[in-house]
């Protein structure tokens, strides 16, 4: 009772009660409301646990470091293509000539270490610059790397342009899969595969997501993360006061990528399918887009900007023109609806108006909460720094 009477009016407490109780409830709400037809929002659920995940790690890079990263779906890449090349068929083509099928855990945690090296490659020879020049190097690294993928020279490792397909399905432990994971044993090539539903990964990414938050939020109240606040306000006294920097942000980037790494293995095990197609820019500026809305150098704040703009950009964007189509269908002026040579129909109007709206959305959020929906206050103080203040007045010159 002591810690709820202590953390009664602590927002991030809150926040991250309201998130638990909110990830436990909704398989079941889902199941409740719709039975097995809801089954798509749960998968679309866990699909949205992979971008939570993107952006507690760039919250890191971002938020706690103050860089900004605009090639963050690189690590993502590199994350699902290392879990796609050591759990299908894909190497036998390569020099190696064998199929590894690693478990999906240790799979899981190698993404995560190659992705935490990838960073620490990039950051080493780049992480001296600063501001708009780090910007662009990243956004080049971003660039490269699914090109990297696509090249043809590399098709016996990466299947170039087709991607990697019928990866391995992970064995899970049965308190994660479940009784209504439905555990259809399969035979295909010598190994054993099981098959579960979509509640069983919605449950191992919200398990995903716990970790990560626990090792994310020790890490900001350790020295660490005192070392990349102060980096974050200003380098140049930080460095002055004997902070190693280039150290500081290197690790910085190594986290924040080894955390992307960790989402795209486990993206790429529940798609059983990885494609460049997948880690273009607008992966970087969406994740970005969500530490950013939800508050900056906070994790519940990034976590909920997170929910809020996949929730928009995946489920009501694509939603709204059926939606809206029914709703004046309803009340009797369906004519809208009809496709004319200089009408598209309204449904097919309200669809090209998408990214518009979203545009729309994010403006306004800004401009009604610049500082995001769930800020840290050190962050919000920094917003309202000096609004209130008094003007000095000067004092009268000596007669």
């Amino acid at each position: 009772m002591d810690v709820v009477r202590e953390n009664s009016r602590n927002p991030n407490a809150i926040a991250y009660a309201v998130l638990l109780v909110g990830a436990l409830i909704f398989p079941e709400l889902m199941f409740f409301l719709g039975g097995d037809s809801n089954d798509f929002l749960v998968s679309l659920a866990a699909d949205g646990g992979v971008f939570v995940l993107m952006a507690i790690g760039l919250n890191v890079v971002v938020g706690f470091a103050g860089l900004l990263d605009l090639g963050y779906a690189a690590f993502f890449a590199i994350g699902s293509y290392t879990y796609g090349m050591l759990a299908s068929q894909q190497l036998i083509g390569s020099p190696l000539h064998t199929a590894l099928h690693v478990p999906f855990w240790i799979a899981l945690f190698v993404g995560l270490f190659i992705a935490a090296a990838a960073g620490a490659l990039l950051g080493a020879p780049t992480l001296r610059l600063r501001g708009d020049y780090l910007a662009i190097v990243t956004l080049g690294f971003g660039e490269i790397v699914p090109r990297f993928f696509k090249n043809p020279h590399l098709n016996a490792w990466t299947s170039s342009v087709n991607g990697i397909s019928a990866l391995d399905v992970p064995t899970l432990p049965a308190w994660i899969t479940g009784p209504w994971a439905g555990t259809d044993l399969a035979i295909e090539q010598n190994f054993r595969f099981v098959s579960f539903n979509y509640t069983a990964w919605y449950v191992l990414i919200v398990l995903l997501i716990i970790l990560s938050v626990l090792a994310v939020n020790n890490l900001q109240r350790s020295r660490l993360g005192r070392a990349w606040m102060a980096v974050r306000e200003d380098e140049t006294a930080a460095a002055a006061m004997g902070v190693n920097t280039v150290t500081i942000k290197l690790l910085a980037f190594a986290i924040g990528a080894s955390v992307s790494g960790f989402a795209g293995a486990f993206y790429g095990a529940k798609l059983s399918l990885v494609s460049p197609d997948q880690f273009t820019f607008i992966v970087s500026i969406t994740i970005l887009s969500m530490v950013v809305l939800g508050g900056m150098g906070n994790i519940p704040g990034a976590i909920i900007g997170a929910i809020v703009l996949y929730a928009v950009l995946y489920y009501f964007l694509p939603a709204a023109p059926q939606a809206v189509s029914g709703w004046v269908q309803a009340i009797g002026l369906g004519s809208l609806n009809n496709v004319t040579p200089n009408w598209p129909g309204l449904a097919e109007f309200v669809h090209r108006l998408q990214f518009i709206m979203f545009g729309l959305i994010l403006v306004g959020t800004m401009l009604l909460r610049p500082q995001g929906l769930l800020p840290s206050r050190l962050r919000a103080q920094e917003l309202k720094r000096g609004v209130h203040d008094e003007p000095v007045t000067s004092a009268a010159a000596p007669v």
